[in-house]
């Protein structure tokens, strides 16, 4: 069977909006980069194409439907938490949306791929840069703490927290060998978090802190 351009152009489209993505994910040094995005991108085109010729005129949909489901799996295995935090959630949303473009591509409409890629990319490489400016007048941090065992231990953390005008909640305690653990949830402006953190590096009664 011979190969068209209009078989050719959206696979080509596909390959182009997965650069874009992919380019800026490996410029951050994402576990999904440049090659990964053109892929996904390439095979929900390449579904998204076939799936009418292969479904027929009975369920045209039905093995693009399932591209939704399938990306899904492959998101969530980015997806990892440690500790109290959550990592990889905008490069799982990032292989989600690449998917989405591809399968723009692969059903005809390269312009609309193309223009919801650009929407993407001001997204992804400009928007970080607004995050900063809201981490700046209020970051949220979760802080975990050793202390020495002392009766008002929890009340003296309170205390540095007060003093930097940091709002704060306790979320766990653990005593064990003359020491607490404890952990905190805390936010407020950024240049507080630095005080705190000299405060935290200067007391005698902290043997370690991380966040």
């Amino acid at each position: 069977m011979p190969i068209h351009w209009n078989q050719v152009e959206p696979l080509l489209v596909a390959m182009l909006v997965g650069a874009i993505i992919g380019a800026e994910r490996e410029y951050r040094t994402k576990s999904a980069g440049f090659r990964t995005m053109m892929l996904i991108s390439m095979g929900a085109c390449l579904y998204t194409m076939l799936s009418p010729l292969i479904g027929g005129a009975m369920a045209p949909e039905r093995i693009a439907s399932n591209i939704v489901v399938g990306i899904g799996f492959v998101g969530a295995g980015v997806i990892f938490k440690g500790h109290d935090h959550t990592h990889g959630l905008t490069t799982a949303a990032s292989i989600w949306v690449t998917a989405a473009l591809g399968m723009a591509a692969g059903a005809g409409h390269a312009r609309l791929a193309l223009f919801a890629t650009l929407l993407v990319f001001v997204v992804m490489a400009l928007l970080p840069a607004l995050e900063r400016r809201i981490d700046r007048v209020n970051l949220q941090r979760t802080y975990r703490i050793t202390i020495q065992l002392n009766n008002g231990d929890a009340q003296h953390l309170a205390h540095l927290f007060k003093q930097c005008r940091l709002r704060h909640s306790v979320h766990a305690q653990h005593r064990h060998d003359g020491v607490v653990e404890t952990s905190w949830y805390v936010d407020g402006p950024a240049s507080r978090h630095e005080q705190l953190v000299k405060l935290l590096l200067h007391d005698a009664q902290v043997f370690s802190f991380s966040y």
